[in-house]
């Protein structure tokens, strides 16, 4: 009888270890003793097309219409983040802010957003990106420059590169992220 006791608290105590493994498996988190560093891989939907978009043109410049870079558009997201590429992979949070075109030769997006999280030990906290995403380009580094909760004072950099992308504009990409902090 003692053993079997035994053997269904080790299965119980597996099992949410194995759990909360998989609830962090897009991020880990390092203590140097003077600084955290952390890394996350997420992937970013957004979709411009469909009854339910998660990203929706809030102004333009009255060239805009014959810019071949829509030079002037602003979009306005609120696009969610997901562990895997797939539209229907666990959500551990999403990206809220604006992107606008301005490059009048290259499609370049400024970038003012904030990727809030909700699962794990980093639900409530955020980081905020301010860069120039040049989108033509495979890989795109990214400047973190803040955060709340566990990214306090955030500081760091964004890699972007493009999942896939559709001729309605929508788009996934994949994002690995290194953050540093104090302790």
């Amino acid at each position: 009888m003692g053993k079997v006791v035994l053997l269904v608290i080790f299965v119980t105590i597996f099992t949410w270890v194995a759990q909360a493994q998989d609830q962090t498996s897009w991020a880990k988190r390092v203590d140097t003793g003077k600084e955290v560093v952390t890394t996350l891989q997420f992937y970013f939907h957004d979709k411009l097309s469909g009854s339910n978009p998660s990203a929706v043109q809030i102004a333009q410049a009255a060239g805009t219409n014959n810019s071949s870079t829509l030079f002037g558009a602003l979009l306005m997201i609120d696009d969610p983040l997901t562990i895997g590429p797939e539209p229907t992979s666990k959500l551990v949070g999403r990206a809220r802010g604006l992107y606008g075109s301005a490059g009048q030769t290259d499609m370049g997006l400024i970038m003012v957003v904030s990727y809030g999280f909700t699962d794990g030990i980093y639900q409530g906290s955020s980081f905020s990106l301010l860069s120039l995403n040049p989108a033509m380009n495979p890989v795109r580094e990214m400047a973190i420059v803040g955060g709340t909760g566990l990214f306090r004072l955030a500081r760091g950099y964004a890699l972007a590169q493009t999942y896939s992308a559709n001729s309605n504009g929508d788009a996934i990409v994949g994002y690995n992220v290194t953050i540093v902090t104090y302790v």
